[in-house]
């Protein structure tokens, strides 16, 4: 008979393992069963960000007379993803331009590469989408690596506690992005994206330099990384849909007469015959309120919507249309 304290000994084990793989509850490294990394030699990349313009941070923000990061050039992100970087130093900036401007798609829309060398070192970067090339909009992100106790300089950490962070995979596997994620945001159309913006996570736990996710928590990952080479390394940013292969070829802005009736009660129809894939209503600052399902005998409902001024977006095969709808 085993001692009772084998028993307790287990127990404590598979406790452990369980509060583990609770707390570790998002995609794992490239490779395994779950992962969401993509390669670089993937099919589903159309194309890669074309121009960069870089704004270095310290190599250690605690002590700014080390100077800034200094590794790489800005042609290295550039192009496909190939292990050539540059590095942006803690809180540095890198923003991206490409020839023709991404598009939503059916899932991811872009990835964005990092040049680890491992699958647990992990340098990670918030990442922000312009329509416009001066407005950016934040993808929500999450962090569930422990705060109270700092990853060091070379020390690891799990993926799986990583969500919506440029930097959760290993060099040539890009970290995926859904435009989608971003739609309603005032001020942003996500079927034409002309910018992305990668930010340097400063990976320190003290709260005079710390930066945080979406929900508020600390994000840990190794810091100090006093080198030339400081902070999250920019390999290149996939492009995997773009208005050329959504076939989104003009947005229309205020489109008076598409709609009727207008002011409208109860429904509302459209004015023309268009080859419809998607109706939307949101409110003027940009918050969904009502995606339909479309025919060409619709009828668009309005008797759960309050009174007031709403967007309708309609997109074609071809085109995004807009118009105001007043509802009385």
């Amino acid at each position: 008979m085993k001692p009772v304290r084998f028993y307790i000994a287990s127990m404590i084990i598979l406790t452990l393992c369980v509060i583990n793989t609770l707390s570790a509850q998002y995609a794992p490294p490239a490779g395994q069963p779950g992962t969401t990394a993509i390669h670089a030699d993937s099919n589903v990349f159309i194309g890669w960000a074309s121009d960069c313009v870089i704004e270095r941070g310290p190599v250690d923000i605690s002590n700014p007379q080390l100077g800034d990061a200094s590794y790489g050039s800005v042609e290295n992100a550039t192009g496909k993803a190939d292990n050539g970087v540059i590095s942006l130093g803690d809180g540095g900036i890198a923003t991206l331009t490409f020839e023709t401007p991404l598009a939503n798609g059916d899932g991811w829309d872009f990835a964005v590469f990092e040049n680890s060398f491992s699958d647990s070192f992990l340098e990670l970067a918030f990442v922000e989408v312009s329509s416009n090339g001066t407005d950016f909009f934040r993808f929500e992100s999450v962090s569930l690596t422990d705060e109270t106790l700092q990853v060091g300089t070379f020390d690891t950490t799990d993926a799986r506690n990583i969500y919506n962070l440029a930097g959760k995979y290993r060099a040539f596997y890009g970290t995926p992005f859904d435009l989608s994620q971003l739609e309603g945001s005032t001020g942003l159309d996500i079927n034409n994206i002309v910018s992305i913006r990668i930010i340097d996570v400063v990976g320190s736990i003290d709260a005079d330099f710390a930066t945080y996710d979406s929900e508020g928590r600390i994000i840990n990952d190794p810091w100090p990384t006093p080198f030339e080479s400081s902070g999250f390394d920019l390999d290149a940013i996939g492009v995997i849909y773009n208005r050329d292969n959504t076939n989104i070829t003009e947005i229309v802005k205020n489109q008076r007469g598409m709609i009727y009736p207008n002011p409208a009660s109860g429904f509302f129809r459209l004015n023309a015959n268009m080859d419809v894939e998607k109706v939307t209503l949101s409110t003027l600052n940009g918050t969904l309120v009502k995606e339909y399902n479309y025919s060409s005998t619709d009828v668009f409902d309005l008797n759960s919507i309050k009174k007031g001024f709403y967007i309708v977006m309609v997109q074609t095969k071809d085109k995004v249309i807009t118009d105001i709808l007043i509802v009385h």
